[in-house]
């Protein structure tokens, strides 16, 4: 969205941000700026609004364009929230309280702590959990009567499908990148040796930060995590939600200068010292190592799936029976081995789903082919930041391509599921967008003039700006 400023709105403009910076650091202007309804927006709430979106997202400027798409977003609230009220929606309260401890959690993380969000906000804490509270409680209501509209849209046929890939363009329609079904054979190698070789370096260290070493310089050697061990392994104030539970449980039950036994969770064992708590939040240092396998375990792995490879080859046993027999994966082995996406369920993957090793693995196998030994990760871990997989601990591993579906333009006779999703949510937008359009329209609505430069969306918004 853009916004064009010229010079005759230069002097505006100039108010309008010496209004906001005001507002900010002084918290007493709070000038009225639009009426939906009986529902007042000031210029408080606007900031209110700008000032949780840069708490989330550090290093973005605050602009006019950007106080242009919050208030658009703001006054398309208020339509729904009169509308919510009206159709007399039910509060989920607990979803309600998740969001706001989720908030809150965030928040505080990334100000680094309650002094630091009362400091940012201006305000006590109390008052800024009543204040999100009842933004959420709106927030709740607004989702529902917007799944209330899309609801309303009937069911679709395939005779509305066909009719939608019959006047759309070719290129409208949705690509259906290359997708795999796949069954693997999984062998761990010996964890428990692995595990205890880990402890014993981890023992090491804490004796040594016991006999006066830094933990600090250690952590900054030893910790596999790229993260914090350039800090010196610190992790920073924090909620202790954001971490897996045995790692907070042991942290918080720390007294700060105390190192901990060892923890493990599924990045590996960590030693931990805790340097300040406040409330549920804590600010840690830890030093975390990975179990290491040898080339021993992995010749060994790859020798004993090499040879169960060379016999479902030689049709001395199925696939999915030596998966059976063989595999040490629990939840692929008892349905033959076929693999699915752990956030989906689906027995289908596309490219981003597969880890690069499995994906370079089968590139280029045909169906029924069987990849040669590889070594990976299973999927009790964290998930990937940036693809769709989950990084979990060491196996090894062969994989079989059962079924190939090429990339394609979708199609009404393979890809109706697909197609209806597309389908059912255009329709249900168009239904947004008439609810919108014709609530505004009917809807008593003023903006302050001081806005009307703002591209917004909805021209019907247009016609609502006061006289100056």
């Amino acid at each position: 969205m853009k916004i064009a400023v010229n010079k005759v709105l230069a002097a505006s403009c100039l108010l309008f941000v010496c209004i906001m910076a005001s507002a900010q650091k002084y918290n007493v202007v709070d000038k009225s700026i639009a009426v939906v309804g009986n529902e007042l927006i000031t210029i408080g709430n606007l900031e209110q609004e700008v000032q949780m979106m840069n708490a989330q997202n550090p290093g973005r400027s605050s602009d006019r364009n950007q106080r242009c798409e919050i208030l658009e977003q703001m006054l398309e609230s208020k339509i729904y929230l009169m509308q919510a009220r009206v159709d007399s929606l039910t509060l989920n309260s607990d979803m309600v309280e998740s969001s706001l401890s989720q908030r809150m959690d965030q928040v505080r993380t990334q100000l680094g702590g309650d002094e630091e969000v009362e400091k940012y906000f201006g305000k006590p804490m109390y008052k800024i959990r009543m204040e999100w509270h009842q933004q959420l409680e709106d927030m709740n209501l607004i989702q529902q009567e917007q799944q209330t509209i899309a609801s309303k849209v009937p069911e679709i046929t395939p005779s509305d499908v066909k009719a939608y890939t019959d006047t759309v363009s070719k290129d409208d329609l949705p690509i259906v990148p290359i997708t795999y079904q796949l069954s693997q054979i999984v062998i761990y190698p010996d964890r428990e040796a692995a595990n205890i070789a880990v402890k014993e370096k981890l023992l090491s260290l804490r004796e040594r930060i016991l006999n006066g070493e830094k933990f600090a310089t250690l952590a900054r050697i030893y910790s596999e995590d790229p993260g914090s061990a350039r800090r010196g392994g610190e992790l920073g104030m924090a909620s202790k939600s954001l971490f897996w539970p045995v790692f907070s449980d042991a942290a918080m039950a720390l007294k700060p200068g105390i190192i901990s036994q060892i923890v493990e969770t599924p990045d590996g064992f960590h030693i931990i010292e805790v340097l300040e708590k406040r409330g549920d939040m804590f600010n840690a240092r830890h030093i975390l190592m990975k179990p290491q396998y040898t080339d021993t375990d992995r010749t060994t792995a790859f020798h004993k799936l090499d040879s169960i490879r060379t016999e479902i080859m030689n049709n001395a046993v199925t696939f999915p029976l030596a998966a059976r027999f063989y595999s040490e994966d629990n939840s692929t082995k008892t349905n033959g081995g076929q693999m699915a996406d752990p956030n989906t369920g689906s027995s289908y993957y596309i490219i981003d789903q597969l880890k690069p090793v499995e994906y370079s693995a089968i590139e280029g196998l045909k169906e029924g082919e069987i990849s040669e030994p590889i070594e990976s990760t299973d999927n009790d871990g964290r998930q990937n930041a940036s693809h769709d997989y989950v990084d979990g601990k060491t196996c090894y591993k062969i994989i079989r391509v059962d079924k190939i579906i090429p990339a394609h333009t979708a199609t009404v006779e393979n890809d109706f599921s697909q197609l209806e999703g597309q389908v059912r949510y255009k329709l249900q937008m168009k239904a947004i967008d008439a609810f919108l359009n014709d609530k505004i329209k009917t809807t008593y609505v003023t903006i302050d003039p001081m806005f009307r430069e703002c591209e917004f969306e909805r021209s019907a918004w247009a016609s609502k700006f006061t006289k100056e």
